[in-house]
């Protein structure tokens, strides 16, 4: 039976509007999509928000993840009614591993350098960050609402680990930002290869939902259909 409800999951730096693209294009393909707003405190407080969130539809749904993301729907993606995973430029770390501990291996991808602190145990991107490495192929303009939306992320939600990897024991899929400047390629590459994800390589930044809606939203129903 194909998947008629779509959860997305916003990474850090980001809310829920960074699917104002997709969710469109996501509904004229007849699905409904209903974006999930994290805090960005812990895993274990975005795992709870996005199982709220899955908890209030109706039948089994398709978790989307994006960035940070990904770490949320690796946990989160264990509850009942998630039937697949996506996975959009996205964290996928193993069972008994962090975000830190997924990506440790590789060479740190240029927006790396401007993530800065934001108050007392919180990090953000900065402006340069955001326009250069985060959303580089969208307009300034787009890419300074991204900006000054962008949710500030808990440092200790990179250390938290995943008890449970739901891409283990889930359908999932990948997608891979061939440009991104925030998190490594190679690293996207090689996790969709460990978990035997159906795998779409995008010429696009660290937002490819942004840049390339379209195909995305594509991507996801697609994968919707074939559950």
């Amino acid at each position: 039976m194909a998947i008629n409800t779509i959860v997305l999951v916003h990474g850090a730096f980001a809310d829920g509007s960074c699917w104002a693209k997709v969710i469109p294009s996501l509904m004229k393909r007849g699905l409904k999509a209903v974006a999930v707003q994290n805090p960005l405190s812990s895993l274990a407080d975005d795992v709870t928000a996005a199982h709220r969130v899955i908890g209030m539809q109706e039948g089994p749904v398709l978790l989307v993840g994006h960035s940070w993301g990904g770490a949320v729907i690796t946990e989160a993606g264990n509850h009942p009614q998630v039937k697949g995973l996506v996975y959009v430029a996205a964290g996928a770390p193993d069972s008994g591993q962090s975000f830190a501990d997924w990506w440790k291996d590789y060479t740190p991808a240029p927006g790396a350098a401007e993530i800065k602190p934001y108050g007392e145990g919180y990090v953000a991107l900065t402006r340069e960050g955001v326009r250069k490495h985060f959303v580089q192929d969208i307009p300034s303009d787009e890419a300074d609402i991204v900006y000054a939306t962008q949710g500030p992320l808990a440092v200790k939600c990179f250390g938290d680990k995943i008890t449970e990897a739901a891409w283990r024991t889930r359908p999932n899929w990948y997608i891979v930002a061939a440009q991104d400047e925030t998190i490594p390629p190679d690293v996207e590459r090689d996790s969709a290869n460990r978990m035997g994800a159906k795998t779409l390589v995008l010429e696009s930044s660290h937002v490819p939902m942004l840049s390339q809606p379209d195909v995305v939203a594509e991507f996801i129903a697609k994968a919707a259909a074939s559950l």
